[in-house]
């Protein structure tokens, strides 16, 4: 049962999410005046604080939010459960385990970049690639690729990279290991323009790929043997859209850091209120879910400031309570 129409849904998120990107730059440790925003050679130094700092942050938690939840969206589908998020390919914990291993070993080059990216970011993206890849190669044969197996797999792969994060934080010293536990909490305060530049990138390939798959991915609500029935190529789309999704999350965890919840809980909730089309489930995620990483960043800003909270702990806070609501709502409404 429907709260409200997708359409609906989407037009009230595209009003709200600019409101709340507007605060999004506004609020932080350092108090800056409105009139900023218009009037930058009155006030140089909020100008400059707004333009380097808030806006690149405000930017790229919003496109990490919206391919989070998208990509949710998308598993939730190919797996046709609700309670699968991007966590079950093992692109996170492979992520998790490249970015520890690259602050463990490469201590010395933590500081030094490459396009922008830290060598933790880059060790997390290879890291979340070869899980990736290991995962795809392990469920696939000669029938084909199985979705189960591949749920199975990421499985596996993710209790192993628990084990390995174990084993090189056991390794780790202090400084170290506070990196690691901070990074595998989700960091959003190393946000510049060359990384918004590198997610758009991403950004622009993600959503050009991901056109047209919202007919498929609700033909395939019917169960694949249907789907290969209406003439679809199951096994083309399982590959585009897992590669499509551990792309997306791939480069967001390597930029921000592993990020939980929002994968899982915006897609779950975009479901609740207006329904399970994915034409309207992948654009109202995406809107959700940037608006919602926003929001929480705004949170991990002010509430121990000038210190921030890890913004994954924000994420937990803010969704968890929402998303039992929504639940338990929907019961009675059933009922």
């Amino acid at each position: 049962m429907r709260l409200i129409s997708g359409r609906h849904l989407i037009v009230t998120l595209l009003v709200s999410a600019p409101v709340v990107a507007l605060f999004g730059v506004l609020v932080g440790p350092t108090q800056i005046a409105f009139g900023s925003i218009f009037s930058p050679e009155q006030y140089p130094q909020d100008w400059m604080i707004l333009r380097e700092i808030r806006l690149p942050r405000v930017v790229l938690t919003a496109m990490i939010g919206a391919v989070l939840a998208i990509s949710g969206a998308i598993l939730q589908g190919l797996f046709r459960n609700p309670l699968a998020d991007p966590s079950l390919i093992g692109v996170t914990a492979g992520a998790s385990v490249g970015a520890s291993f690259a602050i463990l070993v490469g201590a010395g080059l933590v500081g030094s970049s490459l396009g922008g990216l830290s060598v933790t970011a880059l060790g997390a993206f290879l890291g979340g690639t070869l899980a990736v890849w290991l995962v795809y190669q392990l469920s696939t044969g000669p029938r084909g690729t199985s979705v189960s197996t591949m749920l199975l797999i990421g499985i596996a792969v993710t209790v192993l990279a628990a084990a390995l994060n174990n084993l090189m934080n056991f390794l780790a010293e202090n400084e170290m290991l506070r990196r690691m536990s901070l990074w595998q909490m989700g960091n959003l305060d190393l946000a510049s323009w060359n990384r918004v530049k590198l997610c758009f990138l991403m950004f622009v390939v993600f959503v050009l790929l991901l056109r047209g798959q919202a007919a498929n991915l609700n033909v395939l609500l019917l169960g694949e043997s249907e789907a290969r029935h209406l003439g679809i190529n199951v096994d083309a789309m399982k590959k585009r859209l897992v590669l499509l999704t551990a792309l997306g999350v791939g480069v967001c965890t390597a930029l921000a850091g592993t990020i939980a919840f929002v994968g899982l809980i915006v897609p779950h909730i975009v479901r609740l209120i207006a329904g399970p089309d994915h034409r309207t489930l992948l654009v109202a995620s995406g809107l959700m879910g940037a608006t919602l990483l926003v929001i929480a960043d705004m949170l991990a800003k002010v509430v121990l400031s000038p210190a921030e909270l890890p913004v994954g702990i924000i994420t937990a806070f803010l969704g968890v309570p929402f998303f039992v609501y929504l639940l338990v709502h929907q019961r009675r409404t059933d009922a």
